[in-house]
């Protein structure tokens, strides 16, 4: 099973969303599953990449060729896949990943998170999406989902597509395939 995080790549974060990353990236791999991510190397990104080989784990980054230099793309990745821009670096990740986790980030996580749950609603995708939040960075954007499903901008059960979790095991558990 293949579990892409989005996350992170500013340098300066506070150090415990990096510690966040690192250790979902340990989760992931304990699950004996596979990282899909980003490429690249530097705060969370390369965190949660780190995180997941420190127990034997396999990282697949797909990187953007522009991107190379300025997110210092992962070399130590066990598959590096190049594209040509963040249109088919979204595309990639979804085609070959099983389930998705946020973690805290901004407006490039938050693009990839809208994408993908879009298109879990349109039925493009059936992949389970959770959010790994433990110190609460979304609770202002999820009460202005809420907000939004009240005014009816969004559809009664849009929210229920995503398993909003405080803590990393909540976040492994939401990922698991369902048992038929």
């Amino acid at each position: 099973m293949r579990v892409a995080v989005y996350c992170s790549s500013s340098p300066s974060i506070d150090p415990e969303f990096v510690d966040l990353a690192f250790n979902v990236g340990v989760a992931i791999a304990n699950e004996g599953w596979e990282l899909v991510w980003g490429g690249g190397a530097i705060s969370m990104m390369g965190a949660v990449a780190r995180g997941v080989r420190s127990v034997g784990g396999i990282t697949i980054g797909v990187i953007p060729e522009r991107l190379v230099n300025l997110e210092f793309q992962d070399t130590e990745s066990t598959e590096l896949h190049y594209v040509t821009d963040m249109r088919a670096r979204k595309g990639k990740i979804e085609e070959i990943s099983d389930a998705f986790i946020t973690l805290p980030g901004g407006i490039g996580t938050l693009e990839e998170f809208f994408e993908i749950w879009v298109g879990r609603y349109l039925g493009f995708h059936s992949k389970p999406i959770a959010v790994c939040d433990p110190t609460g960075a979304y609770a202002p954007l999820r009460e202005s989902l809420h907000h939004l499903t009240q005014l009816q901008f969004m559809k009664p059960g849009q929210e229920h597509l995503v398993e909003w979790c405080s803590d990393i095991s909540s976040a492994i558990e939401a990922c698991r395939p369902a048992q038929s």
